[in-house]
């Protein structure tokens, strides 16, 4: 056999390889460095760059390497492994050393089992299958509220008797960033958990139709489909991406079929409810609606609260309570970007050396996303400072001199002035307790000071600013 036809030979194994490792990173880090040094006798070497790398692939890749192999190579062939290591400086180049201890594998077909074929035509043990599950996306870290508490009892119901509920198939729709992901990936964390032996596997829509389209080409349709027929629960993500592709739909639909009619769990996310998926097949759309269709909402604020606090809990950072409030106050789309908002404080505080305060808050949140600002009036400033002071409203605009009511005051003059700056200092008098501009004045110079001297008088004002733009 001549090199070159080695080269593609080894090629050909490489190809299987990677369409049957769950991401490009795993195949870029532990088989895009190898290659073939020979093949002669039935006996296939092949260059690995560290006993490192040889040893990973022997722990975790050998069944698929040896069916891989088997396929291309034929029975009977044995696999060495070779290191092939960087030589030092007075002599450039390579040097080949066997891998230690030196490894000698023969390739034999796999007995075959129902169940066990992954796509391509490779025969792997049924524990070896990856579920292709996030350890991170879990019941534990998935916080419950109002706007998923039903997707969230669901869910639980499932993992503990997987296709024996009336959830079947369970169907969760919403819009992007709102936790389908995470939930139903960690139905599938909970159904490993509590039975290792079932075959979980979560598959984004978009790999699936790419799985399809090679198996098309590469004439393994019907391994394609016995591999998926084989799951016990199948999790499709994002499952809008079949819209106007009628054949992989088609293999989709053998597929539910086969799989519901075995008591097999089937769960989908979607972007819409199934009655807006239109280039959708009638008789799938059907389908989704025969267990429970359940929409997470966006957050509401009381669990953005509490998202806000279990990230910064996991996270151990320390963030006051007052940016918590104007975080949770101001992004409101999706637990995604309440996430993304805190990494990013997060950076800016490892990178500036700087705690995450109210101004830090500000900054990051403008940038990222869109803050409604609301206009603020008057009333709004002096409501929010009594009530942070706990005073009632017509003590600020009476002529009490009590120190705490002299202060609110002061501090209701200062905000005004700061927030609403088209009001001339006379104006603001007017309003608040019938004052002169230079009352209004000594107020604003009286609180700029303390502001530089007092984290007391700080805080209290980052905290009046969080109400005032919470109202």
């Amino acid at each position: 056999m001549t090199e070159t036809q080695l080269t593609e030979l080894w090629g050909k194994c490489l190809d299987i390889i990677r369409d049957n490792l769950p991401s490009e990173t795993a195949f870029n880090t532990w088989f895009a460095s190898t290659r073939p040094a020979s093949y002669a006798g039935n006996v296939l070497t092949i260059y690995v760059p560290s006993q490192f790398v040889y040893e990973y692939i022997e722990e975790h890749y050998v069944n698929l390497l040896s069916a891989a192999i088997y396929r291309v190579f034929g029975n009977d062939t044995q696999l060495n492994y070779r290191v092939l290591v960087v030589a030092d400086e007075k002599e450039p180049g390579m040097i080949e050393q066997p891998a230690t201890p030196k490894r000698t594998v023969k390739i034999q077909p796999t007995e075959q089992k129902s169940g066990n074929k992954t796509p391509g035509n490779i025969t792997v043990p049924a524990q070896d299958l990856d579920p292709m599950l996030r350890s991170n996306y879990s019941f534990d870290n998935f916080i419950e509220g109002l706007s998923n508490k039903l997707p969230r009892a669901a869910a639980e119901s499932i993992a503990q008797k997987p296709g024996k509920t009336v959830f079947n198939p369970l169907f969760l729709y919403g819009a992007s960033g709102v936790g389908k992901t995470h939930l139903a990936n960690a139905i599938g964390l909970k159904v490993k958990e509590l039975y290792p032996e079932k075959r979980v596997l979560y598959v984004s829509a978009h790999l699936f139709k790419v799985q399809y389209t090679d198996s098309v080409r590469k004439n393994t349709l019907n391994d394609f489909i016995n591999f998926y027929q084989s799951i016990d629960v199948l999790i499709i993500d994002d499952i809008q991406e079949f819209v106007g592709v009628e054949k992989t739909q088609n293999t989709f639909f053998h597929i539910f079929n086969h799989l519901h009619q075995n008591g097999k769990q089937l769960i989908m996310t979607c972007d819409r409810p199934p009655v807006m998926l239109q280039g959708i097949e009638e008789r799938l759309i059907t389908r989704f609606k025969w267990g429970l269709t359940a929409e997470i909402e966006r957050p509401n604020l009381d669990l953005r609260r509490n998202i806000l606090a279990d990230k910064v809990r996991r996270e151990g950072i320390s963030v006051t309570p007052n940016v918590l409030e104007y975080i949770a106050e101001n992004v409101t789309d999706s637990v995604r970007e309440l996430e993304g908002i805190l990494i990013s404080l997060m950076a800016h505080s490892t990178i500036y050396g700087r705690d995450i305060d109210l101004a830090m808050a500000e900054r990051v949140i403008s940038k990222a996303v869109r803050v409604n600002e609301k206009e603020i009036t008057v009333e709004d400033i002096v409501h929010s400072t009594c009530e942070y002071y706990h005073i009632k409203d017509e003590s600020i605009y009476s002529s009490s001199r009590k120190r705490d009511i002299v202060l609110a005051r002061q501090i209701a003059m200062y905000l005004t002035h700061k927030h609403l700056p088209n009001l001339s200092l006379a104006r603001i008098g007017q309003q608040i307790g019938s004052k002169d501009h230079s009352t209004v004045l000594h107020a604003c110079r009286t609180i700029e000071e303390q502001l530089e001297v007092d984290k007391a008088i700080e805080g209290a004002i980052e905290d009046i600013e969080v109400k005032i733009k919470s109202r």
